[in-house]
């Protein structure tokens, strides 16, 4: 049975620092980093007008805040800015303004190490929270790609306390077979950072070991060809209850090695993988914590609009684990 608590006090041994650009506006960030400072989860900076934020809570007037239009180092922030970005094109003068904005500002202090990740995300769009990592902090490894996965736990009548990780429900539209292999990969990194100890993995289609014929199978079925892991069980193309139900794999993947007993599930696109993982979220009572992201040389974390408290607290450690795994 997976533990979130054994998570955050794994994050609380790491001593990292995580900055937040919407504690300026946004009440569930607020909570959220009151709580990870009370139970030292992690240490925390806050993005906003320290007048304001305090006049609004006055526990906050005892935290590190940061604000953009007053940060003494600015002009290096904007600098640092424009030498990543020139050769796209970039000014001094734009640089200088996109440093007022708060999710880059704070992307930026990640990548100079003034804060170990950023959490982002419950009131903007993905795209504004991961267009200036990808832009500033970028991938760790030449020729390769970022991607996202959600990790979903939680106890009900099917999934009795045990965790899943899916991928990529929040970031690559319509990945390529050499992409999902090497997405697979990365949640196997993500999965082991966060503690689960199994690991089979389902590459996920509409078929099953060929019962239908397309180029999307065929697609699904190459990555689960082209994937391989020393002590990790995969395979596929699976229906989604072929791979997590025995009964069902019995009758259509009687060969299969994972039996029904897949937990990190690949999907085949972002449409399958995010109304997936929602309509676990919703219809079945679990717990979605994400997007985490993959690849980048620093952790940035995205949330979902329609996160909690609970969830940004638990995303704040997950991105404090994968700062210590990055360094």
């Amino acid at each position: 049975m997976f533990d979130i608590k054994q998570v955050l006090a794994r994050a609380k041994s790491k001593n990292k620092t995580i900055i937040f650009p919407e504690a300026g506006f946004s009440d569930r960030t607020i909570q959220a980093v009151k709580i990870l400072r009370k139970k030292k989860i992690c240490n925390v900076i806050l993005v906003g007008d320290e007048s304001s934020l305090v006049i609004r809570d006055k526990q906050l007037l005892n935290f590190t805040i940061l604000n953009p239009k007053t940060y003494p180092y600015k002009d290096k922030l904007a600098k640092h800015l424009y030498l990543k970005r020139k050769d796209k094109g970039m000014t001094l003068q734009q640089a200088e303004a996109l440093v007022q904005d708060p999710y880059y500002f704070a992307t930026l202090l990640v990548d100079l190490n003034v804060a170990d990740g950023m959490v982002a995300g419950a009131e903007c769009s993905s795209a504004t929270t991961i267009k200036p990592a990808l832009q500033i902090i970028k991938t760790g490894r030449k020729n390769t790609l970022a991607s996202s996965c959600f990790l979903v736990f939680g106890k009900n009548k099917f999934s009795k306390g045990k965790a899943y990780m899916l991928s990529d429900c929040g970031f690559n539209v319509n990945p390529t077979a050499e992409q999902l292999a090497l997405i697979a990969d990365q949640t196997i990194d993500t999965a082991k950072l966060l503690g689960l100890q199994e690991m089979n993995v389902a590459f996920l289609s509409y078929s099953t070991k060929g019962s239908a014929k397309s180029e999307m199978v065929d697609k699904v079925r190459k990555a689960a060809e082209k994937f391989s892991r020393p002590a990790v069980v995969s395979d596929g193309e699976f229906q989604l209850d072929a791979a997590l139900r025995s009964d069902v794999a019995k009758q259509k993947a009687p060969n299969s090695p994972i039996q029904g007993n897949a937990n990190i599930l690949i999907f085949p696109d972002l449409n399958s993988g995010n109304i997936t993982y929602k309509a676990m979220q919703m219809f079945g009572g679990l717990n979605a914590i994400g997007p985490i992201l993959q690849g980048l040389k620093k952790p940035v974390n995205d949330l979902s609009r329609g996160c909690s408290v609970q969830d940004i607290v638990i995303l704040s450690a997950i991105t404090a684990l994968q700062a210590k795994e990055i360094k």
